[in-house]
């Protein structure tokens, strides 16, 4: 089953296993409403919903405060076009582009990585490794403008590492090809995106004629110049073809860009410390690989101390990551989600390096593995008992946590094979991941089909801690009127009861309801983002109270709703 050392095909035979095994992890659960993501799915889903129900492209629709030109058109535009104008409207039209996408940026780390070391093998690591981090498969899957953006701005530095010489000496093609990948690439982000490729295509060009000044300036500012122009006059047809650029200037430049600047206090000190500061930032590279991040780390260091043998594709990758986190150390927001167009270039790096890690980090990347693994059997084992006589968890699932744990034990214990399982198992873990999810977006999860015919065409009150978070609860009921109410209140059933006549409330599991109201239907939830006594009391044991829940979905004969324009999580 395994490759062995010195055997080409069976090594080519795992490695297809390992990439087939990655594509399926990526579509498996995919309109799943409890992948990992990020909050600001709900909102760009309700600004593309009701731009689509406009009729037009521009401009960009919503009825959130502050929140209409949160990003420029083409990720909205892309949900339109995948859900074709909204009349298929599901979680999986709207998040198979960015799988694609992520899948595309991975073929890209599959062929940089053949290309430079002259080895498939390493082009597979290289792959599996980028499609392992967790990074990658939490922003790679979700309706979010990260598939997309780490593509076209990977896409041009991948081009010019490539095709090398021919790329860097072309006077026109390759920077005009550039220009329109980066444009693109603005459109979906934002024009401030042109600060790190900038910096990086100028130190690229620079580097490349061996950083003789005069060399570089006669030869190549020109053809940077025209890519950087392209793709700003890209992004500007956004504000020429918008019937409202004052809004666009308003909301977008002013509001979600300048805004970041804002330090909100002390700049220095929050350059210098706390959860924003450039520290936190640069273990924002470990961190987005997950279950690698002891991996990278040792890449980090062995390329530290090679320094003076890195090959020049390696310094260029390092060129790249630096300069990203130079320009994202600058606005008084840090993230590790800044670095994201960085985990390509950092995946090839790995690859490179893969065969010089000790295997003493490959067994601790294991073992954190293997941690997470046996967290899923605890939550599964015990789930299955709060539910009492149903079977939450079918043969497949115990099967797949079995398998899972062998070819841990096996990368563990075989030292030859660590190397090459440690990538499939940490993919395999996401696989769990999901697959112990899949209860809360089955049947166990979901309102009956008569529940939601009921609610069609009627007002429901919904639960949200986020904003826009009732906009999931179109893929629940569809067809439903959602509003939303404050579940930071803690209003009781019977609270809600006196308010609206058809609202959903989350209790704990064994929780009855209410008196006096008519329960139309149930399903099981997670919930997130919870408070901070909720979390010291889920540390003090208390993890199924405040973690798993149940929705009820109530009627109440007699009461009326009045629509308040105010309400929810605006």
């Amino acid at each position: 089953m395994f490759a062995q050392p010195g055997n080409p095909r069976l090594h080519l035979v795992w490695y297809l296993l390992a990439t087939m095994l990655a594509v399926f992890v990526y579509f498996y659960g995919l309109d799943s409403q409890h992948i990992p993501k990020n909050g600001d799915e709900y909102p760009y889903a309700h600004i593309t919903r009701l731009t689509a129900d406009s009729g037009h492209l521009l401009p960009l629709q919503s009825e959130l405060d502050n929140m209409r030109n949160t990003k420029p058109p083409l990720l909205f535009w892309q949900g339109i076009a995948s859900t074709h104008r909204g009349q298929g409207w599901t979680l999986w039209n709207l998040r198979y582009p960015s799988v694609i996408y992520t899948l595309l940026t991975a073929g890209m780390t599959f062929l940089l990585g053949w290309k430079i070391s002259r080895n498939m093998e390493t082009g597979f690591v290289a792959l599996l490794i980028y499609l392992a981090f967790f990074s990658t498969y939490r922003y790679g899957r979700p309706f979010l403008v990260n598939p997309a953006e780490v593509f076209w701005f990977f896409l041009p530095f991948f081009t010019l590492l490539y095709w090398r010489n021919s790329a860097f000496e072309s006077r026109f093609l390759v920077p005009v090809l550039m220009g329109i990948e980066v444009g693109i690439g603005l459109l979906y982000k934002s024009f401030a995106l042109i600060a790190p490729v900038g910096l990086c295509l100028a130190w690229w060009y620079l580097h490349y004629r061996e950083y003789r000044w005069q060399l570089c300036l006669r030869k190549d500012v020109f053809k940077v110049a025209i890519t950087l122009t392209l793709a700003l006059a890209l992004f500007g047809l956004w504000f020429l073809f918008d019937p409202d650029p004052q809004a666009v200037w308003r909301e977008f430049i002013v509001g979600e860009n300048a805004g970041k600047f804002d330090p909100h206090g002390n700049y220095l000190l929050k350059l210098l410390w706390g959860g924003s500061s450039v520290w936190a930032l640069l273990i924002g590279y470990p961190m987005n690989a997950g279950l690698l991040a002891v991996p990278v780390a040792a890449v980090f260091v062995i390329s530290y101390r090679r320094r003076a043998l890195l090959i020049d594709a390696e310094k260029m990758l390092w060129i790249w990551m630096v300069a990203l986190f130079i320009v994202f150390s600058l606005p008084s927001q840090r993230s590790a989600r800044y670095l994201l167009e960085a985990m390509p270039g950092l995946a090839v790096l790995c690859a490179l390096n893969w065969h010089r890690i000790s295997h003493k980090v490959f067994v601790v990347s294991l073992l954190m593995t293997g941690s997470v693994l046996a967290l899923f059997v605890f939550l599964s084992v015990h789930l299955q008992q709060e539910m009492i006589g149903t079977e939450m968890y079918g043969l497949a699932y115990w099967t797949l946590l079995v398998m899972t744990g062998v070819l841990i034990l096996i990368a563990l214990f075989v030292p030859k094979f660590s190397a090459a399982i440690v990538n499939v198992t940490a993919l395999l873990v996401l696989f769990c991941f999901a697959a112990f999810l899949s209860p809360f977006d089955g049947a166990f999860g979901n309102y009956s089909l008569d529940v939601q015919q009921y609610a069609n065409g009627k007002d429901v009150w919904v639960p949200c801690n986020f904003r826009a978070k009732e906009e999931g609860y179109r893929f629940i009921l569809p067809g439903a009127k959602v509003h939303g109410y404050h579940e930071d209140l803690a209003l009781t059933a019977t609270e809600l009861a006196a308010k609206y006549s058809l609202f959903a409330v989350q209790v704990p599991l064994q929780d009855t309801g209410c008196a006096n109201c008519k329960i139309l239907g149930q399903r099981l939830d997670i919930r997130g983002r919870q408070s901070e006594s909720e979390i010291n009391k889920m540390l003090g044991g208390e993890i199924f109270r405040h973690l798993f829940v149940k929705e009820l979905l109530i009627e109440v004969p007699g009461i009326h709703s009045t629509v308040i324009a105010d309400e929810g999580c605006r």
